[in-house]
């Protein structure tokens, strides 16, 4: 076969081209510090790139999860404290006003804060995080507790759990059933009405006290269990740290280029296109223009 001029140009061409194409790979490389820039150049990677990044955007929900778990939680922890300090302190009224010795001012004294501590009990049972009320279960919308115009307390606590995915097929309860707290009837309310009743009445006010101690007895329990739910979502949330950590990694070496070797790559393209060019220039041969001038 007659090799000819026109064949070797166009041979010249198309390995220029090849080269050009490389060094454009290389530098495309460390412009974006990625391996590929489009999937059909290594689809493998490409389809493991998409796996990788689906793993963290689901870890990265439930960590929103567990986000909204411990906001629940916090809330609820707060408000449970709030509720066993005037609970303690309706004690101390309890145990003041019994001994006796008060002045008919005082006396009414311990009156008015104990029907103010009542008020502020039945706040903190419609309290209101975010627009939900969080001891009224799934009910969220709806306060649990209503009084009416003759000071009638009426609960209504929803029992229904508000569970959240933290984890692949783990859920976690975020509320605190109020009846728990408050009692199914509203009987933490009766206790105190009765202790004011005592008060009112000036009899029985010893027996309100032991009363006034088993509410707070269980309260205590249910701050108890919202600190063991607690270490539980910690420790989920320290698990979908680690997870994170080892799945961003695998994506990074699964994507990410080397960034020596690509400057490498790109040095050693770089003097072969010159290699080439030079030796093209040598192969192109003088034209009859050439001759004449």
């Amino acid at each position: 076969m007659r090799v000819t001029q026109s064949m070797l140009s166009n041979n010249m061409l198309r390995n220029l081209t090849h080269s050009n194409t490389q060094m454009n790979k290389y530098m495309e490389q460390l412009y974006s510090g990625k391996k590929i820039s489009k999937p059909s150049d290594d689809p493998m990677i490409a389809m493991k790139g998409v796996s990788y990044r689906s793993e963290l955007a689901r870890i990265n929900q439930f960590e929103r999860n567990t986000s909204e778990v411990n906001s629940w939680l916090d809330n609820t922890d707060a408000a449970m404290d709030q509720t066993n300090q005037a609970m303690q302190r309706l004690k101390e009224l309890a145990v003041k006003a019994s001994n006796g010795t008060n002045s008919d001012d005082e006396y009414q004294s311990i009156v008015e804060e104990a029907k103010q501590l009542k008020e502020h009990l039945v706040d903190i049972a419609n309290t209101n995080v975010n627009g939900r009320y969080i001891f009224n279960g799934t009910n969220s919308d709806t306060p649990p507790v209503e009084v009416d115009e003759n000071g009638v307390i009426t609960p209504d606590f929803n029992p229904d759990d508000v569970l959240i995915e933290v984890s692949s097929g783990i859920t976690v309860k975020a509320n605190t059933d109020g009846s728990a707290v408050f009692g199914e009837e509203g009987e933490l309310f009766t206790t105190v009405d009765k202790f004011i009743k005592s008060l009112e009445d000036g009899e029985g006010i010893e027996e309100s006290i032991g009363e006034l101690d088993a509410s707070i007895g269980g309260i205590l329990d249910s701050r108890a269990e919202i600190g063991a739910r607690m270490n539980r979502v910690e420790l989920v949330e320290n698990r979908l740290a680690d997870q994170k950590i080892v799945t961003t990694k695998t994506l990074s070496d699964n994507e990410d280029v080397d960034f020596a070797e690509a400057i490498t790559n790109l040095i050693t393209q770089e003097s072969l296109h010159r290699a080439a060019l030079s030796a093209g220039s040598r192969i192109i041969q003088p034209s009859l223009v050439d001759f004449l001038r």
